[in-house]
């Protein structure tokens, strides 16, 4: 029998081997230039927030489809803390990154389904199914497996405290921004892209003084005039993040268009899978038993989380439901970086 491939496998196989390959282009290329540049975080995150901003404003003018929304003092406010929550985990997000093993950052920041479904709960006032909370008990028991001291790894390159804490937060923090999002796309005329401006103009704007009081301007000075330093790495790899961190943003609606949460679930699966095997090819990171192991329950528990959630039936018509969850996906994509599943 002949094997024949229809235009919507296609479709779907080019979406998620794209998102797949652009999720992992700005881990890698994220954890290269914070290892090249290890003082420079926080101006390293407003490059790439500004080249976010500026490729949505070409895209803008290039296509009709794309419209910035105009500055206005009232939308600014009622978005505050939204941005406010995104920067700040943006921050941890980083700092983690940064500080952590390339195939230990998704350990790290383990917790965040766990602690999402639970910021929901608080949120919508209910309690979530047994099997929903089996499954973030799963992922919580992956993260303590992968954080617990180990004979095994060696106190140099152990993950310190702070480091964890900094996954912790920005745990936290994405799991608050997945609840905000919904209520501010109700001042952004349900619109992603206005959402997107928002949330990177404002955070850009809120970053600043830090970078400055950081005193990261004249450690670039500095760092440029040393000939130890290989800027190109900085320089190319804020470009290449930003912009892959925008098509990350395409990716997501993409993926939240032609795949089903299955599709989804399994892609995401692929991707730490890969994202382990590169981390130890390229940084030579220690995969351990032990880590090895939380990665695999921590996967179990997200993949088992999926399915029960993708055997819900909604009860009343999903229009709306649907729309926000695009927006959720596109706005996180591209205002989270460097980028992960959100739930």
């Amino acid at each position: 029998m002949a094997f024949t491939l229809n235009v919507e496998s296609l479709q779907v196989a080019a979406v998620v081997s794209f998102y797949m390959f652009a999720a992992l282009v700005m881990v890698f290329v994220n954890k290269a230039v914070l290892n090249s540049s290890p003082d420079l975080p926080l101006l390293f995150l407003l490059i790439q927030l500004l080249i976010a901003v500026a490729l949505l404003h070409v895209s803008a003018a290039i296509t009709p489809k794309v419209k910035i929304p105009k500055p206005s003092v009232e939308v600014a406010k009622k978005l505050a803390p939204l941005v406010t929550v995104n920067i700040v985990g943006l921050v941890f997000n980083t700092l983690c990154l940064r500080d952590v093993d390339a195939s230990f950052f998704q350990i790290a920041r383990g917790l965040q389904l766990p602690l999402t479904i639970i910021i929901s709960s608080i949120n919508t006032n209910s309690v979530p199914p047994v099997r929903v909370i089996v499954a973030a008990g799963v992922v919580a028991c992956g993260f303590f497996v992968g954080v617990a001291p180990s004979s095994s790894v060696p106190l140099v390159v152990a993950p310190s405290f702070l480091s964890l804490t900094y996954g912790v937060l920005s745990s936290l923090l994405i799991a608050f921004h997945a609840v905000l999002i919904k209520s501010s796309l109700l001042h952004c005329n349900n619109s992603t892209i206005e959402l997107a401006w928002w949330t990177n103009v404002g955070s850009a704007a809120l970053l600043l003084p830090f970078v400055i009081f950081n005193g990261e301007p004249l450690k670039l000075r500095d760092m440029m005039q040393s000939s130890n330093w290989n800027g190109s790495v900085f320089f190319w790899g804020s470009l290449v993040t930003g912009f892959f961190g925008f098509l990350l943003c395409v990716a997501a609606l993409l993926s939240v268009k032609v795949t089903s949460p299955i599709t989804h679930m399994f892609s995401s699966a692929a991707r730490s899978v890969l994202q382990t095997v590169l981390g130890v090819w390229i940084f030579n990171d220690l995969l351990t038993v032990n880590r090895a192991t939380s990665i695999l329950v921590i996967l179990g528990g997200t993949m088992g989380y999926t399915w029960v959630k993708s055997q819900e039936v909604p009860k009343t018509p999903p229009r709306d439901l649907e729309q926000g969850d695009k927006q959720d996906a596109s706005t996180s994509a591209l205002s989270q970086k460097p980028a992960d599943e959100k739930v």
